[in-house]
């Protein structure tokens, strides 16, 4: 839905921003966010992908505009979010059921407009979705936009685009490194073992599932669910890592590392760093597909 300039009077305008104040949702976040959050929006097939931290949580149906000039294309940001927005070019007020827009708002900047002209939105007529019908806006189910709406920071990247090219790969055009499941075996002193969890790629760099390494290794792991955190004891060192964080604790002694990920419930931890941390010889062979793990 694109909505155009609506003219007040300086007074009405002034009650209608304090009003419109009631239901933004203030930015917790700075502008850049604390997760690293992509919407993208493809036009060649309606569909909306959201990933958060490389990895695809989830897509959707949506709909876009009635003409290919409508919906802008290229690189946004999320600038609000509101909820319950009026129509104001029908004064239609907003959580109204006949609101085109639906209850809820994530405006997007796109040239001088701040979130005010185009947005990802819900909508009162649901058989509209995965049509080209709106003014300009992307539309969303109305159960599906209240999933995602609270998901949002402030400051998250939007590319919308028409393209046959599949989610993973506009990702990465558009400098936005995706995880990837590969294949791989190990061979821990000179033993191949076989793990239980793929491995991943991001960023051209290789994930290992932390636990499962560190038990085949000797170690003790346990889990704090409270904190997020994780300690694994192999021979006389004591590892201590928070979830998702860039360092880990070596009896005491900080180590700086690529940021852990989660995929599959499975904590990772990047291979690169794995030797340091361990005391064994870490190797990585890509055209074979394999780690050796030497002690």
């Amino acid at each position: 839905m694109l909505l155009k300039p609506y003219r007040f009077k300086a007074g009405v305008l002034m009650i209608l921003l304090a009003f419109i104040g009631t239901f933004l949702i203030p930015a917790t976040t700075s502008a850049s966010g604390t997760k690293n959050q992509l919407l993208i929006i493809n036009k060649q097939t309606n569909q909306l992908a959201f990933y958060v931290d490389g990895e695809l949580v989830k897509t959707f149906r949506v709909a876009t505009g009635r003409s290919p000039e409508l919906t802008p294309e290229g690189t946004f940001k999320i600038v609000n979010k509101i909820k319950n927005r009026p129509y104001y070019k029908e004064h239609i007020p907003g959580g109204d059921p006949a609101n085109p827009l639906g209850d809820r708002w994530l405006g997007l900047e796109v040239g001088e407009t701040y979130g005010t002209t185009y947005a990802i939105h819900g909508n009162n007529n649901s058989k509209s979705i995965g049509k080209y019908v709106s003014a300009g806006c992307i539309r969303m189910l109305n159960d599906q936009i209240h999933w995602l709406f609270p998901q949002i920071e402030i400051g998250t990247k939007v590319v919308i685009t028409t393209s046959k090219l599949d989610f993973a790969t506009i990702a990465e055009q558009h400098d936005y490194p995706v995880m990837h499941n590969i294949a791989a075996s190990l061979v821990l002193d000179g033993k191949s073992v076989e793990l239980g969890h793929e491995l991943v790629t991001i960023d051209s760099r290789v994930y290992i599932p932390m636990r499962e390494v560190f038990e085949l290794l000797g170690a003790k792991v346990d889990w704090n669910q409270a904190t997020k955190t994780v300690t694994a004891t192999i021979g006389a060192r004591i590892i201590t890592h928070l979830a998702l964080s860039d360092s880990v604790s070596v009896n005491g002694n900080s180590v700086t590392i690529t940021k852990s990920r989660i995929a599959d419930n499975s904590l990772l931890l990047p291979l690169r760093d794995i030797a340091e941390l361990i005391g064994h010889q870490v190797t990585w062979d890509g055209a074979k597909k394999e780690i050796r793990i030497t002690s």
